[in-house]
């Protein structure tokens, strides 16, 4: 197991260091007192150790009148390549220890180092005022901040911490100091007031048992990276950043969404406990690697893994993924400034397929829209982009988008088990307008003497609509797959991605489960398998009452698998069954 992950932090270290804490703090007696900061778990696990407070060295800029205009411009732009270099680093750094898919957050930084409205900015601010560059890029970057802060769009918002970030490394550049980096040469429990994505990716893993912030929200960039690097991890903890905590001795417990400063003796021994017992089932999970998902009474349940991007693999590989359920193919539009072509996406798909050694690889049409962009698809702003052009509509809009991927993904279905799911269905005559298109590609590509193999294919139930009708999709498809984020956001008329309606938004809502429940129905009925892909697949309450409903497959994030695993094989689901359904539904 990596030491990485939550719970196992420098385990060997970590129990030699506990002993020592544990023997400094009888030692300290009532010489302190506990405090405890209540924040938003990013990731559960416990950590104990030093604290380290760690505050940003701002750039101090001042303003300056130049003579050489024109210089001075040069100067930037120098500063702004070198920034660009070194994002270019920090990306292959993330895509090695975070997977591509979240190291793309350098990629966009680079990208809006080459935003015509910011560059202009600082470049009219250097020849209108005559001032140094240090000056325009600070101003700049207080204006653009700002701007994207008071969108009521909380994606947006969370571009103002990237507008800033970038800026401080041209800032960094031009002042010939590097971006601040976190060195330590001890194990530590990270405070901060916030962490930009670059800090993050910078920090020495081997030295950074969690870390605790101030500001910080459980869906920015910072956030999906410390899940992914499997950091036990606080966002929005309101704890005093002052040379106070600094060296004291802390416990994050991230099972309960707190930090303890100065942790007495019965909490910290409770805590060393729970550590102990999280070690010892991580343990006991990977003895169940490799076998299969079958419980007690053996009702077979497929444990399937989703994923980004084929960097990926090894992460399901080592958890024991039975298969793919749910390959983002739309990143790999969005990590390019053009469309792909076929010859690119065909390669990705074809390494999926063959890695995979003959098990199913779910490879979901392009899904972009919403909150997921791509520039040079020029889509038109909308009002509500959730409920706008996205997804399969994109895809029936513009055929000759779909068409080339369609291609790239029936040519590398000759390599391995592939099948193809459609996002956003609404209705029977959509799907039926999608196999036309189908059975167009594949007369082209047997009249080009390119072979294809077997090709499964199924919608995603993500709409309201598609739900209540899933009986009439049911006699159209392969199988059907519950893409439970979209479905519950639909359902309850909530916005997901509104932190201001976390209260309203409740995916173990009835009616949610109801349609869950209905279209599992719908589906056997019609004798094909019915999936989930959604978050809930991995809400662990909620497992056995989808092995009640019928559920014939789970497609979670791979580090999630395992437990799944665990349950399934520990459920007699017919003796459950009638009182699983009665008590939910």
């Amino acid at each position: 197991m990596s030491r990485n992950e939550p719970g196992a932090v420098h385990r060997n270290r970590n129990c030699s260091l506990c002993m020592a804490l544990f023997a400094w703090i009888k030692k300290a007696g009532g010489n302190r007192m506990m405090k405890v900061y209540q924040g938003k778990s990013v990731l559960n696990g416990i950590a104990i150790g030093k604290i380290c407070l760690y505050k940003r060295d701002q750039q101090q800029v001042v303003r300056c009148k130049v003579q050489d205009i024109e210089g001075e411009i040069r100067r930037f732009q120098e500063a702004k390549e070198t920034a660009i270099s070194q994002l270019g680093a920090l990306y292959e750094k993330a895509v090695k220890e975070v997977g591509e898919t979240n190291a793309a957050i350098f990629e966009i930084h680079q990208m809006m180092l080459e935003d015509e409205d910011y560059l202009e900015s600082i470049e009219n601010i250097i020849r209108t005022q005559g001032v140094n560059a240090e000056y325009a890029v600070g101003t700049t970057s207080d204006n653009f901040a700002a701007m994207f802060a008071a969108m009521d769009d909380d994606y947006m918002k969370e571009r103002s911490a990237d507008v800033w970030d970038i800026s401080e490394r041209v800032l960094a550049v031009l002042s010939g100091t590097d971006k601040g980096v976190v060195m330590t040469k001890e194990p530590v429990i990270l405070v901060a007031d916030d962490l930009a994505p670059s800090e993050t990716v910078q920090l020495d893993k081997e030295n950074i048992l969690s870390f605790v912030t101030v500001h910080g929200s459980l869906n920015s960039h910072t956030a999906i990276l410390a899940r992914t690097m499997s950091i036990p991890a606080l966002v929005g903890t309101e704890l005093p950043l002052d040379a106070g905590i600094d060296g004291k001795i802390g416990a994050v417990d991230g099972n309960q969404g707190c930090i303890y400063i100065d942790p007495d003796e019965e909490t910290l021994e409770s805590l060393r406990k729970k550590q102990a017992e999280e070690q010892e089932k991580k343990e006991l999970l990977l003895t169940l690697k490799g076998k299969e998902s079958i419980t007690l009474d053996g009702q077979r349940v497929l444990t399937y893994a989703n994923i980004g991007n084929s960097k990926d693999l090894a992460m399901v590989i080592q958890n024991g993924g039975e298969g793919i359920g749910l390959f983002r193919s739309e990143f790999l539009y969005l990590e390019s400034e053009t469309y792909p072509t076929e010859e690119e996406q065909f390669k990705v798909y074809k390494t999926v397929a063959e890695t995979m050694a003959g098990k199913r690889v779910i490879i979901r049409t392009l899904d972009i829209g919403a909150d997921k962009q791509a520039d040079y698809f020029q889509l038109a702003k909308e009002e509500n982009p959730a409920m706008g052009l996205r997804a399969i509509r994109i895809c029936l809009t513009r055929p000759e988008v779909f068409k080339t991927q369609l291609r790239a993904l029936f040519r590398a279905s000759a390599y391995g088990k592939l099948a193809v799911m459609y996002p956003m269905i609404t209705s029977v005559q959509e799907v039926r307008k999608i196999k036309e298109i189908v059975e167009e590609v594949k007369q082209e590509l047997t009249r080009e003497n390119l072979a294809y193999g077997e090709v499964e294919q199924g919608i995603m139930i993500e709409t309201p609509a598609a739900a209540v009708i899933s009986d009439l999709l049911a006699k159209e498809v392969d199988f059907f797959s519950i893409g439970t984020n979209d479905l519950t956001q639909y359902l309850l008329a909530v916005d997901r991605q509104n932190e201001a309606l976390d209260a309203f938004y409740d995916a173990h809502h009835i009616a949610v489960l109801r349609m869950i429940y209905h279209t599992v129905q719908n589906a056997h009925r019609e004798n094909i398998w019915c999936g989930i892909c959604g978050e809930l697949g991995a809400d662990t309450k909620l497992t056995k009452l989808f092995l009640a409903m019928g559920i014939d497959e789970l497609s979670v994030s791979p580090g999630r698998i395992l437990p799944l695993r665990k349950i399934i094989r520990e459920t007699n689901v017919e003796e459950e069954r009638e009182k699983l359904l009665a008590n939910w539904l």
